[in-house]
């Protein structure tokens, strides 16, 4: 399948040459990780390349997304060594890791040698890599130059630059992650790794309680707006009671009043009179009409009584509700921002791999993973970075 020239690149040198050399950027902080380790053994290690090459119309391109270290470089008086046993380990690691890989070329940090192959150097990788195009790298990991070399024309012929390119590149990410013990970057991080760990599962801890915290406010909230209720409900009960027992008094006073009243045979008609009538029949009318007024009057003012007493319960149980939720919300608002901080935060970094954001300094990156700016030299030392300042937007940075 043909491959899409990548548009997210970074030049090294002058790239006039051809073929056009392609280093996905997982592969050129692999090559310095080993150039580290051949600094600190003093001695030449090697890795193959993995890659596809590609011929165009008017050029040819050559794409390296993955390395694997040799299992051992040996060397015989100057010459280099690669016996059946580390290409048989190439091999199987080159399946595990990159199914459709072709390995194409090799890599090697030796510290003090010249940049500049050899006679044995040249036979070793026409019998290893005959195809056109092949590349051959050396780097020097005291000086920190490499060279990059094609086979072309029946020769090794110096390239004067080459591109760094960025895109996902998992197969060689899972290769990093699972060689680190073999190439030796994992040792010296032992204690902070564990100081890692302990720092996430704190900020796991604490995530628990935040949860836990908002669930009991919820539960208090909760219950203040059910003993709320029960408050109206009752103070409604008991206004009733008064209403009712106000009208069942008003009743009484009417039956009392329908108790006095006489009936007498008159010529013609029958008229309904009272015993207060014997005696003035103006004085008894204007009492029953107090009696009733006051009557009325009693029951009007109890039911204003009830519903003023409603009102004012129901106000002050909206306000008391209102102001919970609002303070609620404000603390649920508050959990669910500072949640998400740590979630972004652990995203990024949280599969081992940090990519660079605006703003970021390695001081920062530390005390983003770590709490502390103590892993600087960590990072510098796992991601092959000799100036830390030298970073820069959508880095990929593997985390100790």
């Amino acid at each position: 399948m043909e491959r899409q020239i990548p548009k997210n690149v970074r030049q090294i040198g002058n790239v006039s040459d051809s073929p056009k050399i392609y280093v996905e950027d997982y592969v050129d902080t692999f090559f310095a990780q080993l150039s580290e380790k051949s600094e600190k053994a003093k001695a030449p290690i090697g890795a193959f390349l993995v890659g596809d090459i590609q011929s165009g119309d008017d050029e040819d391109y050559v794409y390296i997304y993955g390395a694997i270290q040799m299992h051992e470089l040996k060397m015989s008086g100057n010459e280099y060594v690669i016996d059946e046993n580390t290409w048989k380990h190439a091999y199987e690691d080159c399946k595990q890791f990159f199914e459709d890989g072709e390995m194409l070329g090799w890599f090697v940090a030796h510290p003090g040698v010249p940049l500049t192959p050899d006679s044995s150097t040249i036979k070793l990788h026409k019998k290893s890599f005959p195809k056109k195009n092949t590349v051959f790298i050396m780097k020097d990991p005291i000086e920190k130059d490499e060279t990059y070399y094609v086979h072309k024309m029946n020769d090794l012929m110096a390239i004067g630059g080459h591109y760094t390119y960025y895109e996902k590149n998992p197969c060689m990410q899972n290769y990093m992650i699972a060689s680190r013990k073999k190439n030796g970057a994992v040792s010296p991080e032992t204690v902070e790794d564990r100081a890692a760990q302990d720092f996430r599962d704190l900020v796991r801890k604490r995530g628990e309680r935040q949860k836990r915290r908002k669930a009991g406010g919820l539960m208090y909230v909760t219950s203040a707006c059910l003993v709320l209720i029960l408050i109206v409900m009752g103070v409604s009960m008991v206004n009733s009671f008064d209403r009712m027992k106000s009208v069942q008094s008003t009743l009484e006073a009417l039956a009392d009043t329908s108790d006095t009243v006489e009936t007498r045979e008159t010529s013609g008609s029958v008229t309904a009179v009272t015993s207060e009538e014997q005696t003035g029949d103006g004085q008894t009318s204007d009492d029953q009409e107090n009696q009733s007024d006051d009557g009325q009057a009693s029951d009007d003012q109890s039911v204003q009584d009830a519903q003023s007493s409603e009102g004012q319960t129901d106000g002050t149980g909206t306000d008391s509700s209102d102001g919970n939720t609002a303070a609620e919300e404000n603390d649920a608002s508050t959990v669910d921002e500072s949640g998400q901080a740590s979630l972004s935060a652990s995203e990024n970094g949280s599969n081992g791999v940090y990519i660079v954001e605006e703003g970021d300094t390695l001081a920062i990156i530390s005390r983003k993973m770590y709490g502390d700016v103590t892993h600087v030299d960590a990072i510098c030392r796992m991601n092959g970075i000799t100036d830390g300042n030298l970073i820069y937007v959508g880095q990929k940075l593997l985390l100790p």
